[in-house]
C-alpha cells in the first residue's frame, strides 16, 4: 500500500532558485522596476517646480564651470577709469570702485560657490552617514557618546563658531570648508541614525545576522543603499544653505578675502558704495536667490518622488 506524503502547508509561497515566488517570473520583475523607473520620471516631468528647479541648478553649474570662457573680463582686471559705470553693453552688471567687471565677478564667484559646496556637502554627508550608521546599529553607550558629541556641535552658533576658529587660524576657503563640513555633519549623522535604528530590527536584517553576516556587510549591503537616499535629497536642499554660509562668511569678511571674487565678497563691496552703484548689491544677490530657489525646488521635488507618503499628505 502506497502512501501519499504532502508537504506540511506553511503560508509562505514556494520559490525557485533565484529567491522569487515561482509564480513571479524575473522578467515580470524587471517589468515593474522599469514601470516604477516610467512613472516616477513622468511625475518629475510633469512637476513644474522640479522642471525649474532643475533648469535653475544647471544654469548654476554651467556658469560656473564655464566662467573662464563665458566671462567677458579677467575678474581682476583694473579699469579705474569706468569705476562705478552703470550696467551698459560693455559691463552688463556694471563695474565696482576699482572699475572690475561686476558681471565676471559674478561668474568667478560661482565657482567658489559650487566648490565649496560640493566638497563641504560631499565630505559631511559621508562622514554623517557612516558616524550615524555606527550610533544606530552600535551599541547604547556608542549611540549616547555619539548623540552628546552631535549636540554639542550643533549647540555652537554658526556665526561664533566661525569667529573662534578664523580667530585661530584666520580667514581663508580651507577655514570656510572645516567651519560648512563640522556644522553640517550631526544634521545628516541624525537622519542617518534614525533611519538605521529603523532598519535594524527589521526582518530581513534579523535574517542577515542570523546567517553569520558581519557587521560591516551589513551595513554596507543592507543599512547603507536604504538610508542614503532621504541624505541625497538633505543634501540637494542644504546646498544653497552652504553657499548662504559662505556668502554670509565672506561677507563679513571671515571667508574668502578680496581679491578673489566671491558673491559675499561682491556684496561687501557693494554695501560700502550702496549709494553710488546699487547694482553690484543687486547683481551679487540675485545668484543667491536664484541658487535658493533651484535647489529647494529640486529637493522638494525629489522628496515628493521619492517619499510617496510626504506626496500623499499635501
Amino acid at each position: 500500500m502506497s502512501e501519499n506524503r504532502s508537504e506540511p502547508e506553511t503560508g509562505i509561497p514556494a520559490v525557485d532558485a533565484s529567491g522569487l515566488p515561482d509564480h513571479v517570473s524575473e522578467a515580470e520583475v524587471l517589468e515593474s522596476a522599469a514601470r516604477e523607473r516610467r512613472e516616477k520620471l513622468l511625475m518629475f516631468v510633469t512637476n513644474w517646480q522640479g522642471l525649474t528647479g532643475l533648469i535653475l541648478v544647471l544654469l548654476f553649474f554651467a556658469s560656473a564651470i564655464f566662467a573662464p570662457w563665458l566671462a567677458p573680463y579677467e575678474p581682476n582686471t583694473l579699469d579705474i577709469p569706468a569705476r562705478l559705470s552703470p550696467p551698459s553693453l560693455e559691463h552688463l552688471a556694471g563695474t565696482d570702485q576699482l572699475g572690475r567687471d561686476t558681471f565676471s565677478r559674478i561668474l568667478y564667484g560661482g565657482q567658489v560657490a559650487l566648490k565649496i559646496a560640493a566638497i563641504g556637502v560631499s565630505v559631511a554627508l559621508l562622514v554623517g552617514l557612516v558616524l550615524g550608521m555606527i550610533a544606530g546599529f552600535g551599541p547604547r553607550w556608542l549611540d549616547n557618546l555619539l548623540l552628546l558629541a552631535f549636540d554639542t556641535v550643533r549647540s555652537f552658533p554658526t556665526i561664533v563658531l566661525a569667529l573662534a576658529m578664523v580667530a585661530l587660524a584666520g580667514p581663508s576657503m580651507g577655514m570656510v570648508l572645516i567651519i560648512v563640513i563640522v556644522t553640517s555633519i550631526p544634521q545628516y549623522a541624525r537622519v542617518a541614525r534614525t533611519a538605521t535604528l529603523t532598519l535594524k530590527n527589521t526582518d530581513f536584517i534579523l535574517a542577515e545576522r542570523s546567517l553569520g553576516a558581519s557587521t560591516i556587510r551589513t551595513l554596507w549591503h543592507h543599512i547603507m543603499p536604504n538610508v542614503v537616499g532621504p541624505l541625497m535629497i538633505l543634501a540637494a536642499m542644504d546646498v544653497p544653505v552652504v553657499v548662504t554660509v559662505e556668502a554670509g562668511l565672506s561677507f563679513l569678511g571671515l571667508g574668502v578675502l578680496p581679491p578673489t571674487a566671491s558673491w559675499g565678497t561682491i556684496l561687501n563691496e557693494g554695501y560700502l558704495v550702496i549709494r553710488d552703484a546699487p547694482w553690484m548689491v543687486i547683481a551679487g544677490g540675485i545668484p543667491l536667490i536664484l541658487t535658493t530657489l533651484g535647489f529647494t525646488f529640486l529637493g522638494e521635488a525629489l522628496r515628493d518622488i521619492f517619499d510617496p507618503r510626504m506626496g500623499k499628505g499635501r
